[in-house]
């Protein structure tokens, strides 16, 4: 008789528990997905070994089932849930004010100026505008926004 048969004929459906809690504890220090469902597993076939009287051999093909359907399907669900998560535009700060309208503090001539929105400011390029124009963003060009008059017709 192994040590494999040994420890599981003697402890039983415990094996079975504390190995699961032990790949859980792993699942802990190694985080990853990955010991958190073959660790479910060991408990469910712990708890199918306390229910029925199952010989170690059927425990083992029940445990490597369970283990490698949970697998599959959980990273299935987790790939298909995962999706777009965070702020799409985290790196791309300009592109959060395109749409958005803002007021000129210094004219904007030649083509250039700048703007100052929140806690910075930007580097701008459009049409020669006053200060105190309303401005919507239209586009980023790297560093700069590109902006035109918000109100075109109050020109006329």
């Amino acid at each position: 008789m192994s040590l494999t048969e040994t420890i599981l004929g003697t402890l039983g459906y415990w094996s079975w528990i504390v190995l699961g809690l032990i790949l859980l504890g792993l699942e802990i220090l190694a985080p990853g997905t990955i010991f958190l469902w073959f660790g479910l597993s060991a408990i469910v076939v712990g708890v199918f070994a306390l229910a029925f009287g199952f010989s170690w051999q059927v425990h083992v093909a029940l445990f490597v089932v369970l283990s490698l359907v949970s697998l599959f399907v959980c990273r299935k669900v987790m790939v298909r849930s995962a999706g777009e998560t965070g702020d799409p535009g985290l790196n791309k700060r300009g592109s959060r004010y395109i749409g958005r309208e803002f007021t000129l503090t210094a004219p904007l001539s030649e083509g250039a100026g700048k703007l100052s929105i929140d806690d910075t400011i930007w580097r701008i390029s459009g049409p020669d505008l006053p200060a105190g124009t309303k401005v919507r963003v239209d586009a980023v060009d790297g560093a700069r926004l590109v902006v035109s008059d918000a109100n075109p017709a109050a020109e006329a």
